[in-house]
């Protein structure tokens, strides 16, 4: 349609919500669906953040606040950051979106000149290079095999450095895989940047408190404090605290960088819900209790999900030390054939007929970066994913 931008045909929907989206309308048809797509905690918001935002409603806290977050809210997320990452902001230094995703949003707005490159360590989320593809970047994926745990090595991102290069996307733990970074991995991609003045580093810590195993979570600019003065570090109330329909992100970074994100968002959306805002500061200020035992559920999760895929013919699902995914390998299905005679040939084969036979809705490694693989969001409850499972089990069986 001529009507339409050109910019448009850069980027693709989002194939995790289109897939969540397919998953709905097959269960509206009346169709027996599990849907492992959505990315979002299958807990409620706490309730003690709830009671919040009802109080903040009856105050009248429902006006324009600032474009880029109360002081309230700014505050107690200066505390966050020094209180769990040992990073030391002032207000002036936070910026507040409504989600993760526009604070990045804004920020590659805000920096990208035609052909400025990003590098984009690959499996990444779906949204990072469609972002820099709307502002006028240049993607430059990185692959990160699975047989270094999904993981950028140093050398990899030493050659895909160049004068061009303005921003290094980390995100740890990872979406699409559950990868992190432990201290010593962080600090080899670190010792790599110090060495390059011009590369900044946005880092995506949304899924900071969602890690097993007494793994320690770092970010690159508490790893590395020289980095500090470049680093963006980005987080947010959507995965700790289930707060995903709220709305809020947050992110530290130069006050320079800040007040730039904040003109483009005075000119998008403007300043995030202030009754969102308002329950967003008791949940970083307020009891922390529940984060563990929920993170020890999807331990739990995750430990069935992986036993059961490395049982299907064909699957391999290596085991993730955070978030609540995992990216098996769908490799050993690769030119086997459904019992309808369909030849599954690529990771999105097996995608769409593992839903047309078994009802079982995943997204494929494609829209990630890296395939033959698949995600999977174990965010649900254990009777559905055993379901899932045994689905998947019976669907790799069926193959020949």
């Amino acid at each position: 349609m001529a009507f339409l931008a050109a910019r448009l045909d850069r980027i693709q929907p989002s194939p995790t919500i289109a897939v969540t989206a397919k998953a709905r309308a097959l269960k509206a048809a009346g169709r027996d669906i599990i849907g492992l797509g959505a990315g979002e905690p299958d807990f409620d918001t706490p309730e003690h953040i709830r009671k919040a935002a009802e109080r903040a409603i009856e105050a009248g806290d429902t006006r324009y606040t600032d474009v880029d977050g109360t002081p309230a809210l700014k505050k107690a997320i200066c505390a966050k950051f020094a209180r769990e990452n040992r990073l030391t902001y002032t207000p002036d230094q936070i910026s507040v979106g409504t989600g993760g995703k526009q604070v990045l949003y804004n920020a590659l707005m805000a920096t990208l000149n035609p052909g400025d490159e990003v590098i984009i360590p690959a499996p990444y989320w779906v949204s990072y290079p469609d972002m820099v593809l709307l502002a006028e970047g240049v993607p430059v994926v990185v692959e990160c095999p699975a047989d270094n745990g999904f993981k950028l090595r140093a050398a990899d991102l030493e050659a895909a450095i160049t004068p061009k290069t303005k921003w290094i996307i980390l995100n740890s733990p990872s979406n699409p895989t559950g990868a992190a970074y432990n201290h010593a991995e962080m600090k080899a991609v670190t010792d790599v940047l110090v060495k390059h003045p011009h590369v900044w580093v946005m880092t995506d810590d949304m899924y900071e408190h969602i890690t097993f195993d007494d793994f320690k979570f770092v970010t690159p600019a508490e790893v590395e404090p020289s980095l500090f003065a470049r680093t963006l570090t980005v987080n947010g109330v959507s995965k700790a605290y289930s707060m995903t329909g709220w709305r809020i992100g947050y992110a530290g970074g130069p006050v320079e960088l800040i007040k730039a994100m904040a003109k483009v968002q005075s000119q998008s959306t403007s300043n995030p819900s202030s009754v969102s805002q308002a329950a967003a500061v008791v949940a970083l200020n307020g009891p922390q209790d529940f984060i563990k035992p929920r993170a020890e559920k999807f331990r739990e999760r995750r430990d069935l999900v992986v036993s059961m895929l490395n049982q299907a013919k064909g699957i391999t699902c290596s085991r993730p030390e955070g978030a609540f995914y995992v990216y098996p390998s769908c490799a050993g299905t690769i030119g086997k054939k459904t019992p309808s005679g369909k030849v599954i040939e690529t990771d999105n084969d097996f995608v769409e007929q593992l839903l047309e036979a078994e009802g079982v809705a995943v997204v494929q490694g494609t829209a990630f970066g890296l395939a033959p693989f698949f995600r999977i969001s174990y965010a649900t409850d254990t009777d559905s994913l055993e379901e899932a499972c045994r689905r998947i089990q019976r669907f790799c069986g069926s193959l020949s």
